[in-house]
């Protein structure tokens, strides 16, 4: 199986920066793609970026020109770059490994992202 571990949330002013990590660790080679969720209290979880193993990347609308989702295979690690920051990208960020066996995609503990205004 995976483990995901991110790091990198905090507070930031509006339209500050920050990089989010998640390190990946066990099994690896399954992983198909891995992106970046949030959700913030009362809303449902979304998807904000994800890269796949052969390196194509897809974001959703309200952070493209802003985030930049990378990875260094070195490390076994994705980042997520997020950029001109606004209150409403506050949220409890996700990391998510998939694989081929659904039942087997990973997820982070989440990390806390907090703008203010």
């Amino acid at each position: 199986q995976v483990q995901l571990v991110e790091s990198g949330g905090g507070l930031v002013q509006a339209g500050g920066s920050l990089r989010l990590s998640c390190a990946a660790s066990g099994s690896i080679f399954s992983i198909t793609a891995m992106g970046w969720y949030r959700q913030a209290p009362g809303k449902q979880r979304d998807l904000v970026a994800a890269i796949t193993s052969g390196g194509s990347t897809n974001y959703a609308d309200s952070v493209k020109g802003r985030f930049t989702i990378s990875r260094d295979n070195t490390k076994n690690t994705v980042y997520l770059q997020m950029n001109s920051l606004k209150p409403e990208d506050a949220a409890v960020y996700y990391c998510n490994a998939e694989t081929p066996s659904p039942e087997l995609d990973a997820w982070g503990q989440g990390t806390l992202v907090t703008v203010s205004s």
